[in-house]
């Protein structure tokens, strides 16, 4: 019992750091209706600017802000100067310029800081938590991750659901001819979209770093993971992403712990399959709000 207990906890916090970075693709979807494969090299491009930021002022926070000022200029960068020739084209075009940015990223950033495994300091310790006498295996550094991807997703439902802000970019993102019609800045929007979502991006880098390390493609695995628990909570769905994040970070942790290591990107890959058979829509979208 103290074993899945164990694997328990393991599965909550890898599964909210999988949950961070779907909710970026959730964020980038419902703001553009675009999936962004360069989410997870955008986000370890950011982790490099603030270990940058970190070694020269020995401040976490301010490497924190810094990566998150980062994510938003790269955000808005690409969309302004990349995205925006192929958004008037057929959709695949945009995903397949994602898939050469993340090329790109990947190349460029070792040329800049090289490919070397480097450590990332957490501004809480990464050990387990002493809790009358007993460790349980969530760490400071686990709970701290936790609150912010439940902050990231709150401020996501209120930016959607109960701003005017939020209204616009979804009609932006459905239905861009008859927003620009009712006075909506659609090319800013999109911008704006692409912004927020590359800096939700980067909070997942930062929380990834400490325990995964840094090094040019850290961050693909937990894109994988991350959009397996996208689509599995629904590109839609704020709630969904962190469900959907939960789910593969405890699935993962149940299969490498009870079958092998060997096994959880087959545990993840049937999942995503099992889901999209059964309710290719996401668990947590209807497909009648979809259609409207």
């Amino acid at each position: 019992m103290s074993y899945f207990i164990v694997l328990t906890l393991t599965g909550i916090a890898a599964g909210m750091i999988y949950a961070a970075l779907a909710l970026a693709l959730v964020l980038i979807w419902r703001a553009t209706r675009i999936v962004n494969f360069a989410q997870g090299a955008l986000a370890m491009t950011t982790t490099y600017i603030a270990l940058a930021v970190i070694r020269a002022t020995d401040s976490y926070w301010l490497g924190f802000a810094g990566a998150l000022i980062a994510g938003l200029l790269l955000g808005a960068l690409a969309e302004r100067f990349l995205v925006r020739w192929v958004e008037k084209g057929p959709p695949l075009n945009a995903v397949i310029l994602t898939l050469g940015l993340f090329l790109i990223l990947e190349a460029v950033v070792p040329m800049i800081w090289g490919a070397q495994i480097r450590g990332f300091p957490a501004p809480f310790s990464i050990a387990a938590t002493e809790v009358g006498g007993v460790f349980i295996a969530l760490s400071p550094f686990n709970i701290f991750t936790i609150a912010v991807v439940l902050a990231v997703m709150g401020a996501m439902l209120l930016l959607f659901r109960f701003t005017s802000l939020g209204l616009r970019m979804r009609a932006t993102a459905f239905a861009p001819d008859i927003a620009r019609l009712l006075g909506v800045r659609v090319g800013r929007l999109l911008t704006l979209g692409w912004a927020i979502a590359t800096l939700t991006g980067s909070i997942a880098g930062l929380l990834v770093a400490p325990t995964l390390l840094l090094y040019p493609n850290n961050m693909d695995a937990v894109l994988v993971y991350g959009f397996t628990a996208a689509v599995l909570g629904g590109l839609d769905s704020p709630v969904g992403a962190l469900v959907g994040g939960l789910g593969i970070g405890l699935a993962l942790s149940y299969v490498g712990g009870y079958l092998g290591g060997d096994l959880e990107a087959i545990g993840a890959l049937v999942i995503l399959i099992g889901i999209l058979m059964v309710r290719p829509q996401g668990l947590f979208v209807h497909s009648a709000e979809r259609r409207a």
